[in-house]
């Protein structure tokens, strides 16, 4: 049995050692700027098919916000002072152009929460590098999603990512033991955001039933 399922309260847990979590309480209606006509197709699909571990569908539009989970693609982050308001989604803008660009950032992915601690918006901002160009938008579609469907912790995947290519077709997937853990925070008896970690310990309970379910029917 995967570690992943037995523990993962290490993927929840923040450098201060507080766990924090936090899942979407609203459907993902996605908004993509900067790719081309012929790229935004694949990469919706991408994003449609992680979006399925929750165990929910993307919608059309927020009734809220209109779009709430916005991408924005640049070749350099100067790039984005231009967009209309993103620096008004974005606190401290300026600030953190600035640090992305002394960091030699790739990515970015910043979160909005609702008076419960939901999840209610995310902004992804991927700067075009040649290890981007060269990803297939399946592969960043599935990664960058994964990563916005709950509020990991900042070393969650420092050790072991969680998408698997196979190799045999090129196909990118979600690994099954976190696919499990996702599936398993999103099941509505579940709390949407919580600070107490012995949520860790449901989790634990229900992916490990998911991933034993699977292994069962093989």
């Amino acid at each position: 049995m995967s570690t992943i399922t037995q523990n993962p309260a290490p993927l929840f847990t923040a450098a201060d050692t507080t766990y924090r979590f936090a899942r979407w309480g609203r459907p993902l209606a996605p908004v993509v700027f900067g790719v081309g006509d012929e790229s935004l197709p694949h990469l919706k699909e991408a994003i449609a098919q992680t979006v399925g571990i929750t165990g929910g569908v993307l919608a059309e539009t927020d009734p809220e916000l209109g779009a709430n989970f916005m991408w924005f693609f640049c070749r350099s982050w100067s790039e984005l002072a231009a967009v209309p308001n993103l620096d008004k989604l974005l606190p401290n803008f300026d600030r953190l152009m600035a640090s992305l660009e002394e960091q030699g950032a790739s990515r970015y992915r910043s979160f909005g929460f609702d008076r419960d601690g939901a999840v209610q918006l995310c902004i992804v901002l991927i700067r075009v590098d040649a290890a981007t160009e060269a990803m297939s938008l399946q592969t960043l579609g599935t990664s960058e999603t994964f990563q916005s469907l709950l509020t990991w912790g900042e070393g969650a995947f420092a050790e072991e990512s969680p998408i698997a290519i196979i190799k045999s077709n090129n196909m990118c997937i979600v690994k099954p033991e976190y696919a499990a853990i996702v599936r398993a925070a999103y099941d509505p008896m579940m709390p949407a955001a919580t600070e107490d970690p012995s949520h860790a310990l449901r989790l634990s309970a229900r992916a490990t039933k998911l991933v034993q379910d699977i292994e069962d029917g093989a």
